[in-house]
């Protein structure tokens, strides 16, 4: 086995979806990839912070230092200028602690009930966070993707808003697009992109040669 290959990363996340198209931008690289399922150790994080920047690191620092691990965290949501930047940070429970995506979408949709399209702009942000077994910082970058939201849902692909959120340059939504074309395309896939770099620095210089 090469030095690259012995790399192994923690994915600071439960989410299947998030997992899923974090694992597939950083196969490329040899990064064996884990997430927060894969330990008992791993700790629930009191997302308490203003900014996806605060949580993101919050999520990074608290994981690694329980698990002794490198860790990759990101936060990230959705951010509407006609609801004054709502969800933002709320983007997971905006609809209540235990909201499912559904629920969440429901409570958007409601209160864009009068909105024209032309105003229903917003944003997906991402922004994500690498951090050492010791819980310090090595590594941030933030990724964003322009769209408008939907007044209906439209494709089951993606999670979260993702049926709501319009490409125009596709004329379709996150739940339309292929999982290839959303990872070239999202906040997540640019954020990630441009932590990679430093993601494959990092745990090249700390790897165990075999």
């Amino acid at each position: 086995m090469n030095r690259l290959s012995s790399m192994m990363l923690v994915l600071g996340t439960t989410n299947a979806g998030k997992q899923q198209e974090l694992t597939t931008l950083l196969e490329p690289f040899q990064i064996e990839c884990r997430s927060l399922k894969d330990f008992a150790s791993a700790v629930r994080v009191a997302e308490t912070g203003n900014t996806f920047a605060d949580n993101a690191a919050l999520k990074a620092i608290q994981q690694a230092q329980a698990l002794n691990h490198w860790v990759l965290a990101e936060d990230s949501g959705l951010v509407v200028e006609a609801l004054d930047g709502s969800p933002g940070v709320y983007s997971a429970r905006f609809a209540g602690p235990e909201a499912s995506d559904d629920d969440n979408n429901a409570l958007l949709i409601e209160q864009l009930t009068d909105v024209p399209s032309s105003r229903r702009i917003a944003y997906y942000a991402c922004h994500a966070t690498l951090a050492a077994p010791d819980g310090t910082i090595k590594a941030i970058a933030e990724g964003r993707c322009y769209g408008r939201i939907a007044k209906s849902a439209h494709g089951k692909e993606g999670f979260g808003y993702d049926p709501y959120f319009i490409i125009p340059e596709y004329h379709q939504t996150f739940g339309e697009l292929s999982l290839a074309v959303k990872g070239l395309i999202s906040h997540r896939g640019r954020a990630i992109r441009a932590i990679i770099p430093m993601i494959v620095k990092n745990l090249k210089a700390h790897s165990v040669s075999f």
